[in-house]
């Protein structure tokens, strides 16, 4: 059996894994991907592209200042990016809605912002639209939306132009890529810890493992728990469409090409990634409630993809304690973490402070 050995060893070629690696990179570190190929459960090829402010930390003002953080450092991860490698992200940052089609919708929504808000103690930055201060946002929007909050932070971006971009720029700074390379065992060992994947025995001073639900897996083997469960989400895409909407929500956005894509679902189905008729009518009808010129629209694909979800919805950064150097990172908001990712979370990776805003997700919150 061959035997390689690098600094960094990230096991995992998603958004996340793609991220760390590239801020690694940046930071003059070799570094490996490791990554299972095309036929694992990847959600970066079902995301919905959003980067994504409101409404996230309503139960922990942390991961609100977490998310705030990246999605300020985004326009300039892209703009890096793209100078880089060529490729453009989509990147459309300048606002982002929250629909509600009931007064009720309106008043809860409202009230968990203004709650998250009072937590933060610092500038939260939302407003509250009313059905005719919305219409002049997006004149399109139907009759049954009674208003919806807006963020100047979120935006949308190309999930699949990012990872192209992440691959590129990653390979440039010398990077290397092993794909398919399914991780079969981990150990430590006095040299470091040794990974063996795809008839190959990689050697390394660090290890990251950012394979999502993988995770569940891999992380015992260097003494982290790991309690990630799959959620599935179904995504609706239409036929390319005349340029109609100017803001994306979390239910619906229009891409660089034309096509919207509709997605609102959280499902508990296990490893199940298929589409299911009932929850694409419910999906498509309040997306035609909210946008009726989307009646007519030609549905041209469905998919489902599976989220990497803990039993709080909130991240884990973990460093193992009985292996120091093995770390843990999983989380279900990749695309609006990848610019913290590429730049805090890996100076924290490489023995520097730790971001206040990550310290309490540790898996031990779930041993309480």
């Amino acid at each position: 059996m061959n035997k390689t050995s690098i600094d960094t060893l990230v096991i995992g070629g998603g958004v996340v894994g793609m991220s760390i690696a590239y801020g690694l990179a940046l930071a003059g570190e070799r570094v490996r991907v490791l990554d299972e190929g095309d036929d694992a459960f990847r959600a970066a090829r079902g995301n919905f592209g959003l980067v994504w402010v409101q409404g996230k930390g309503v139960s922990s003002p942390n991961y609100a200042r977490w998310t705030m953080h990246s999605a300020k450092g985004w326009q300039a991860f892209a703009q890096d990016l793209t100078d880089r490698t060529g490729i453009s992200l989509e990147l459309e940052q300048n606002g982002g809605l929250h629909f509600c089609l009931s007064e009720q919708e309106l008043e809860q929504r409202v009230a968990s912002m203004e709650s998250l808000r009072l937590a933060l103690g610092e500038p939260y930055p939302y407003e509250v639209l009313d059905h005719a201060a919305l219409r002049a946002l997006e004149p399109h929007i139907g009759p049954k939306v009674v208003g919806a909050t807006f963020s100047n932070l979120d935006g949308h971006v190309s999930p699949l132009r990012l990872l192209r971009a992440l691959f590129a720029a990653f390979r440039a700074l010398g990077g290397e890529l092993i794909n398919p390379a399914r991780c079969e065992r981990i150990q430590k060992l006095s040299d470091g810890f040794h990974v063996w994947a795809a008839g190959v025995e990689h050697v390394a001073g660090r290890i990251v493992l950012t394979a999502g639900l993988g995770n569940r897996h891999l992380a015992p083997m260097v003494g982290i728990d790991a309690p990630i469960e799959p959620n599935r989400g179904q995504i609706l895409v239409t036929e390319r469409m005349k340029p109609f909407l100017k803001f994306p929500s979390g239910v619906i956005r229009q891409t660089g090409e034309g096509v919207v894509q509709i997605g609102d679902s959280k499902e508990d189905v296990g490893l199940d990634d298929s589409t299911s008729l009932e929850q694409l009518a419910r999906i498509a009808d309040r997306a035609r409630q909210i946008y009726p010129l989307l009646e007519n629209a030609n549905v041209v694909r469905t998919w489902g993809a599976l989220r990497v979800m803990t039993p709080d919805g909130l991240p884990i950064y973990q460093q193992s304690t009985q292996y120091p150097g093995a770390f843990l990172v999983t989380c279900h908001s990749g695309i609006t973490l990848a610019s913290a990712h590429t730049t805090a979370l890996v100076r924290w990776l490489r023995g520097g402070d730790e971001p206040a805003s990550i310290k309490t997700f540790k898996t031990d919150r779930f041993h309480v």
